[in-house]
């Protein structure tokens, strides 16, 4: 699968970077904290996200102001800026209709515009997502963001990865060796410290609570019990201001979802379903999945419940005595066999034919 990086520009002149992949109906993503269209790409932290959700699809996703590609000079750093940006990415990929994904900060963001262009989002699904920034949720909360504004100035951009790493243990605290040290080269390469800053202070005072009631269209919100970046009572929070949203609780101590942890697949589960793209992204209806489970051998079964409990190839290749080579072969076979592409439709459909 490849990408296609365009430009576009915002109200005020600054160049935003955008991806499409994929095809099929759109989906658009806001952008979240923080971004690089191309550096993303290939990390083994973001890659199964894109996988997933262009597959059956077209993805829309962009840089932010302040990152990426998009422009660092940005001075108006604000949700009203942030949501104009949304609205040129949109215009300028021409999408009508479609499902907006707001991961985190981007929720904000997805909430203002799904209020704004009610008839441009057909499905709005939020993941460890708040209605109000942590400046204003308690003195607590404040005093440490604030301790993290300050680490960022002064460590961000130091060769010495110690101060980037206290960023990686909050938001991917289960990460593999090699996931943490992409996470924190992301940090490095995705803007300059003070824009960084900067960014988290405007989302830190923002506070959409009001607008929670005038949101009209279809909702799903997702939250990891024990996400330590934004805490599980500000997702039920969201859940309970937003008329007849649906609310998931993910068993996951991650705010971003790594590709072998069990919540990744009940996320995509999720997603599929109250979004109606399970059949057409290329998975098998639920009354036939044991039906196509039988066309494994017995090694693939086992293979494949190893794979939705959540260990990784290495894993596998220990608990059954094989080279991990061997495991990508079977895994290769596998997914052949279920007409699925990617590692997170093959743990769903095993899941739902009751392995793992």
């Amino acid at each position: 699968m490849d990408q296609s990086i365009r430009f576009t520009t915002s109200a005020d002149r600054l160049k935003l970077a955008y991806a499409v992949c994929g095809s099929g109906p759109p989906i658009v993503k806001t952008a979240n904290w923080m971004t690089h269209l191309e550096f993303d790409w290939q990390s083994p932290v973001w890659r199964h996200w894109f996988e997933f959700l262009a597959t059956g699809s077209t993805l829309v996703r962009y840089d932010a102001r302040g990152c990426g590609l998009s422009d660092w000079t940005a001075d108006d750093l604000s949700l009203d800026a942030q949501v104009a940006d949304l609205e040129a990415v949109v215009a300028a990929a021409g999408v009508d209709r479609f499902p907006l994904l707001g991961i985190s900060q981007g929720g904000c963001v997805a909430i203002e515009y799904a209020c704004r262009h009610p008839e441009k989002v057909s499905h709005l699904v939020l993941l460890g997502a708040f209605a109000h920034g942590w400046l204003i949720a308690g003195e607590k909360t404040a005093l440490n963001a604030r301790a993290l504004f300050d680490l960022i100035e002064t460590g961000w951009g130091q060769e010495n990865p110690a101060f980037r790493q206290v960023f990686t243990a909050l938001f991917v605290p289960e990460a593999s060796a090699e996931q943490q040290s992409w996470f924190g080269d992301l940090m490095r390469v995705s803007s300059k410290p003070s824009v960084a800053a900067g960014i988290l202070r405007a989302f830190g005072t923002v506070d959409v609570r009001a607008r929670l009631e005038d949101v009209r269209t279809p909702t799903l919100v997702l939250h990891c019990r024990h996400d330590a970046c934004i805490s599980f009572s500000r997702g039920r929070e969201l859940a309970a201001g937003i008329p007849g949203a649906r609310f998931v609780a993910l068993d996951s101590v991650n705010h971003v979802l790594l590709e072998n942890e069990p919540a990744w697949a009940r996320f995509c589960s999720e997603f599929d379903e109250f979004t109606g793209r399970s059949v057409r992204a290329g998975r098998a209806p639920a009354a036939a999945d044991t039906k196509v489970l039988d066309a494994l051998t017995p090694r693939e079964r086992k293979v494949l419940g190893l794979v939705a409990t959540g260990l990784s190839n290495a894993e596998i290749a220990t608990r059954l005595f094989l080279s991990e080579k061997t495991v990508r072969n079977h895994l290769t076979r596998i997914f052949d066999k279920l007409g699925v592409n990617s590692r997170a439709r093959a743990i769903v459909l095993a899941r739902d034919a009751g392995l793992g």
